[in-house]
């Protein structure tokens, strides 16, 4: 018995193939018929990021692009690395103990479902930073955010999550098999090193959720102010509004798919509760689906789109406000002319105050 524990890897140590796991939330027909189409979605998205790219003039749009092609890129390459692992295991049975006596292969794909699950989340909050700045501080952002940044910007995010990722390598938690047997991940359990890692999973994810939406609110919100209030036809602002929809849209998405996963694995490890298989499985299938319905963010919600699925909006205006009905102007306007256009009003009162008294002023007396 000492010498069959001696000798398990690691990776098998806790859970040991094969398994006979015949639940429905195992079956291989999710992964066969989404994996494909997931990656064909962020394959026409990357397709239609690269020409927006290629047309687009302005310096905060073109910044903003360089972040959506890497985030399609990370999905992209998720779904391509562990969707082959998986689809491969199903269709070829094969004996991870054979195959990966060293838990090489093991570690390289619990690295890489931590490294390409922790980056669109990161990648969303980095995001809602950059808008947040944009939008608020256009003047401080435009002279420092060039494509150049954005593009070191995201490297930066990548080497944030391979770090992490490379935590159960040196002994900060761990890779282990999982049921039913075709893929890997970090263990689930109360074990301090095990503990601290599901925590720091869990909390970055979690974080990075909690920045994107507190940002995000606070920039839809100063948008709204500037094209309802009255210098709104002063500023062009529908490819800004058109950048915060799409990031409003890729928030709620991550936020559905991946806080049930995050939650739970904070839950599991703080409760010292058993591993529940069969939620742990679903909540995975939640979180892929984030990669999987990302793309249609970019391929739908696109100015052009929405020019032919409405084209009875005045899109020739420089301001978001056509979009509106005249009532929600009104009474967006009512509640942000305090906060806009008090400066701007009074100024104007004390400008025609002025032209008054001007006229009021009596002529000199002629010489006689």
């Amino acid at each position: 018995m000492n010498l069959s524990n001696e000798t398990t890897p690691q990776c098998f140590s806790i859970n040991n193939p094969p398994f006979n796991f015949p639940h429905t939330i195992a079956s291989v027909y999710f992964s066969t018929v989404f994996s494909p189409l997931g990656l064909t979605f962020n394959l026409i998205a990357f397709v239609v990021l690269l020409k927006s790219f290629q047309r687009t003039h302005s310096r905060s749009r073109s910044s903003f692009l360089v972040f959506l092609c890497g985030l399609v890129v990370t999905d992209f390459m998720g779904l391509l690395v562990t969707g082959i692992i998986v689809i491969t295991f199903h269709f070829t049975q094969f004996n991870w103990r054979r195959l990966d006596p060293h838990c090489h292969f093991c570690n390289y794909m619990g690295m890489s479902m931590v490294f390409y699950g922790l980056c669109p989340l990161l990648l969303g909050a980095t995001m809602a930073v950059e808008r947040f700045v944009g939008i608020n501080r256009p003047f401080a952002r435009s002279t420092s955010m060039t494509k150049s940044r954005a593009v070191c910007i995201v490297l930066m995010v990548w080497a944030v999550a391979g770090c992490i990722s490379l935590l159960p390598l040196v002994g900060v938690g761990s890779y282990h098999m999982q049921i039913p047997g075709s893929w890997c991940f970090f263990n689930i359990s109360s074990k301090a090193s095990d503990m601290v890692f599901c925590l720091l999973f869990s909390l970055v994810g979690l974080l990075s959720i909690a920045v994107s939406f507190l940002l995000n609110t606070v920039s839809v919100v100063t948008l709204v102010k500037v094209c309802c209030g009255q210098d709104s036809m002063q500023r062009r602002r529908d490819y800004e509004v058109e950048m915060m929809v799409q990031l409003i849209w890729i928030m709620m998405i991550a936020t559905i798919c991946w806080c049930p996963l995050l939650v739970f694995i904070a839950q599991t490890v703080l409760s010292e509760s058993p591993l529940q298989v069969p939620n742990l499985l679903l909540f995975i299938r939640f979180a892929t689906w984030n990669q999987i319905l990302d793309p249609w963010v970019y391929i739908l919600f696109r100015r052009a789109v929405l020019k032919r699925l409405y084209p009875n909006w005045d899109w020739s205006r420089g301001s978001i406000r056509t979009l509106y009905p005249a009532s929600f102007v009104g009474t967006i306007r009512r509640f942000t002319r305090s906060s806009l256009g008090g400066d701007v009003l009074g100024g104007g009162e004390r400008r025609v105050s002025v032209e008054t008294q001007s006229f009021k002023v009596k002529a000199p007396p002629s010489s006689p």
